[in-house]
């Protein structure tokens, strides 16, 4: 039977941690505040506000919240972006995607100074992490990352499977899993032989946004499973790209969903919140903010 990696648990030290780091920061006289931005009512987006703020108020940094009607225009919203960029005391922006479709998220990605930008999506930071740079990364796969670390499971010489491609998700993942000194290969939806590719992998991660693709054909005895995924079952139920019930039998680990890898990306943020704060005064004063990088 695999080991069920508990991602609340994790993302639970994480948070502590980054409430730990945030104390002594903000008692050397560092600020750190979260400026939320969401545009319209979309209900799936409200909760991951709310979340998000309930966060920041657990472990100490302040949120900022700009909630925007669904009209508003891509112009006011870069001005707004371009406030928060100025505004000394706002050490992170994140602007909470979909945005309504006459807005050019990638525009809008790009407004964001990358010193600020938590989610870890501006191309600067993006070519950062490709050249193994200093800089903010994004949350879902440093995520990843941590709940392998922290259960224990070595990434260093094995075979990674990212099934995945997405700027969000698959192409930071396999970045990371490569710092970390893994062999990766990168599929999706059209790769030939998919199930036999995933087979060969000691380390799966599932973020090709179809649910239950994965079964346990897709996968080798004792390999490692991380499942991304989120959807609504036949019956209204959350379930992965994984089928968690056929494939837990065959690996040696796996991420439930709901439970896995979903707490560990709202940790990420926190995490990355602190982070803005240590990088921005160590560029600036050309010296070491308190407590130092995480890592």
């Amino acid at each position: 039977m695999a080991e069920i990696i508990d991602g609340k648990k994790i993302a639970s030290q994480i948070k502590e941690e980054a409430k730990q780091r945030a104390a002594e920061l903000k008692n050397a006289g560092y600020r750190i505040a979260l400026a939320v931005v969401c545009v319209g009512d979309d209900p799936a987006s409200g909760i991951y506000v709310r979340n998000k703020k309930k966060a920041c108020a657990d472990i100490g940094i302040e949120s900022l919240s700009y909630e925007l009607p669904e009209e508003t225009t891509q112009e006011e919203l870069l001005a707004l972006i371009d406030k928060l960029n100025r505004m000394e005391e706002c050490s992170g922006i994140l602007v909470q995607l979909p945005l309504p479709s006459h807005i050019d998220e990638n525009a809008v990605i790009r407004a964001i100074d990358p010193a600020k930008d938590v989610d870890g999506f501006h191309p600067e930071n993006v070519g950062a992490l490709c050249i193994g740079q200093p800089g903010l990364v994004p949350c879902t796969p440093a995520g990843i990352i941590e709940l392998l670390k922290r259960s224990g499971i070595e990434i260093e010489g094995k075979e990674c499977v990212v099934v995945g491609r997405s700027n969000i998700v698959g192409k930071p993942m396999a970045l990371l899993l490569l710092r970390e000194n893994g062999t990766v290969t990168v599929a999706h939806s059209r790769t030939r032989n998919l199930e036999e590719l995933c087979r060969r992998a000691d380390i799966l991660i599932a973020a090709v946004g179809r649910p239950r693709i994965i079964t346990k054909d897709y996968i080798k005895e004792g390999a490692v499973v991380i499942d991304v995924g989120i959807h609504r079952n036949e019956a209204n139920k959350l379930c992965g790209d994984v089928d968690f019930e056929s494939v837990k039998e065959r690996c040696s680990a796996i991420t439930p969903v709901p439970g896995g890898v979903g707490p560990m990306t709202i940790a990420m943020l926190m995490d990355n919140c602190v982070q803005a704060v240590f990088m921005a005064h160590e560029k600036e004063k050309g010296g070491k903010a308190p407590d130092g990088d995480r890592e």
